[in-house]
Order: C-alpha cells, then sequence, then structure tokens
C-alpha cells in the first residue's frame, strides 16, 4: 500500500474500530452479514498455530534429537505478535518451552519492548523485505498483557488507551521480571536478515523467507550471547533452538531472489521462475496461475473510516465484484 494511503496498523485500526462501533454493526445485522476477521485479531487464528509447537516437540522426539521433557527454545519472526503468543499458550499448556525469542525487522518496536519493558510507537516507520513485520501496533500484545498482569482487564484497557494518546505505555517490575524468565527480544537490519539467508543458502542449498531469514539471525546473536556467558566448551547450553518459518519463499519471490544472488528483478512472475530455476523448488501453482487471471478487486480505500465503513456495507449489500474470466494463454 502507498504511504500517503495508511499502512497495516492503520488498517488494523480501522478494523478494530469497526468491530466495536455498535451502529456500524446494527447497520450490517440489517443487510444480513456480521463482520468476522482472518487476520489473528480473530483467537481463531492463534488455536490452531498452538498445535505446531507441540506438534514440532513431538518430531523432536520421535527423530531422536530429544528426549520427553526435555526443554527446547522456539525463535519466531512476529510483528502483530500472534504467532509467538500461541506458543505461549502452549507453554502455559505444559509444553516444555524454555524461551520464546521474538524476532523483529527494523521495526524494532517488540525487541526493544523486551529489553525496557516499555512499548514506544513514537518513532519511524519503516517499510522492509519482510512486510508482514511492519507493524509498530501488535495486536496480540494485548492479549499477553492481560495474562501476566492477573488477567485485568481494566488495567490492561487504561494501557491500550495510553498508547492510543500517548503513543506509550510501561509494564511494572514485577511483570517485566515475568517477562524476562519467558521472552527475549531480538532483531535484524535489512542486510543481517539478507547475510543469513545467504549463508544459509550456499551452505544447504535451503532457500527461505525474509520473515525467516530475520528469525534465522536473530537465532543466531542469541546462540552466540548464550556462548559468551561460559568459559568451558563443556559447559555450552546445548538447549536445542527451534526457528519458526512462516511462509513460502515464493510469497517474496524479488527479495529472495535479491538476497540469494543480489538481482534485483522488477517483476514478480520473472521472480518466481528465476527462484525457481536457482533452487528446482516447485513454486505453489496457484502462484503460477496467478499471471494469467485479471485482477478483481481495484478499488484503494482512503485511510477514513467512514469511508471504509461505507465500502464494507456496500459489499454487505449485494454490492460483488464479479469474478472475471481467467484470460487465454
Amino acid at each position: 500500500m502507498r504511504k500517503e494511503k495508511g499502512n497495516f496498523d492503520d488498517c488494523q485500526r480501522a478494523v478494530k474500530n469497526l468491530f466495536a462501533s455498535k451502529e456500524f454493526n446494527e447497520q450490517l445485522k440489517e443487510k444480513g452479514a456480521r463482520l468476522s476477521s482472518a487476520n489473528s485479531i480473530n483467537f481463531g487464528r492463534l488455536a490452531p498455530q498452538i498445535a505446531y509447537y507441540f506438534s514440532t516437540y513431538l518430531d523432536l522426539i520421535t527423530s531422536r534429537q530429544i528426549k520427553q521433557g526435555t526443554p527446547i527454545d522456539f525463535v519466531v519472526p512476529t510483528g502483530n505478535f500472534g504467532d509467538i503468543l500461541a506458543g505461549w499458550y502452549a507453554k502455559q499448556m505444559g509444553l516444555p518451552v524454555r524461551k520464546l525469542i521474538c524476532a523483529s525487522n527494523k521495526n524494532r518496536v517488540l525487541a526493544d519492548f523486551f529489553e525496557t519493558g516499555k512499548y514506544d510507537v513514537q518513532r519511524e516507520f519503516y517499510r522492509t523485505m519482510s512486510p508482514s513485520m511492519d507493524i509498530l501496533v501488535s495486536s496480540n500484545l494485548e492479549r499477553l498483557l492481560f495474562e501476566i498482569s492477573g488477567r485485568n482487564a481494566k488495567l490492561t484497557a487504561s494501557r491500550m488507551k495510553d498508547l492510543a494518546t500517548t503513543g506509550a505505555y510501561s509494564v511494572t517490575t514485577e511483570e517485566k521480571k515475568i517477562l524476562d524468565e519467558q521472552f527475549l527480544g531480538g532483531y535484524a537490519s535489512e542486510d543481517d536478515m539478507i547475510e543469513a539467508m545467504y549463508d544459509v543458502f550456499e551452505e544447504y542449498g535451503y532457500a527461505m523467507d525474509t520473515h525467516t531469514g530475520v528469525a534465522l539471525y536473530v537465532r543466531a546473536q542469541y546462540k552466540e550471547k548464550l556462548d559468551k556467558e561460559v568459559k568451558k566448551e563443556k559447559d555450552r547450553d546445548r538447549t536445542p533452538i527451534v526457528v519458526l518459518s512462516t511462509a513460502s519463499p515464493y510469497k517474496f519471490p524479488q527479495d529472495v531472489l535479491y538476497a540469494l544472488t543480489g538481482n534485483d528483478v522488477k517483476d514478480s512472475f520473472k521472480g518466481v521462475k528465476r527462484l525457481y530455476l536457482l533452487t528446482a523448488m516447485k513454486p505453489p501453482k496457484s502462484l503460477t496461475e496467478l499471471r494469467y487471471r485479471q485482477p478483481r478487486f481495484k478499488t484503494v480505500v482512503d485511510n477514513d473510516l467512514a469511508k471504509m465503513a461505507e465500502v464494507v456495507l456496500d459489499f454487505a449489500g449485494g454490492n460483488i465484484v464479479p469474478e472475471p474470466p481467467m484470460l487465454k494463454k
């Protein structure tokens, strides 16, 4: 989305406001519709992600890399704090998780929060090669704050109000101690991410997406920190560290290709083709077919709540854009 039209934070804020609007929901009801969300505003998005952590742990057991009960660490690339919160819920359910390492990109608001205990969005917003993490207001952190505050809804609401009005809030010393026991934050610059992706591809032939590249770099920094804390090789920390890979590299073909080869390709479909030639990894059929489809939705809505509500109500009223026929190859 072009900068003048807003960013993810603007969109998510608007969606939340629409969810909370009694008048808007009454209007939707009259049209026989109600709102839901496919992103992690909806806890239904987090619930299946919890299972990934248990599945990973069982894979480590069955492959004889660990024994049942062995604690492990997870490094999670995240912007909206959903996937890593799912890991925290898994830990509360009994999974032997030692640390959850929150990996941020250049928009390091979460990394700074875990370091200082202060959440501060009064900073420059960056558009990066890991766009799903280009977020300053991490929606699911609110859920974690609710939990570590003793499920204090009033305090959590007060903090969210402070964030909306002043752009910042802080946790207590006691809450910071709880966070330090379970979480650690880290971040990667664009160059750090590219280097991590390139090194792994050169050594193992494994191509990853840019978000996973962020996590891989943060994992390396975390391991280096652990190793520095001991003097003898035999005393080194042997806890397994799992990096969550969150997307196909074909979701960001141009940026992945640039990281692996230095070639800057402007066309996405050329990027897919060249990435395939480089990696021999077959791209998803849905992406290769996309080239031959006509765009269905072309409307760009201004960063204006009233206009967004109008478009949604129009859609709910039956004014749905028809699906165009596929272009002939």
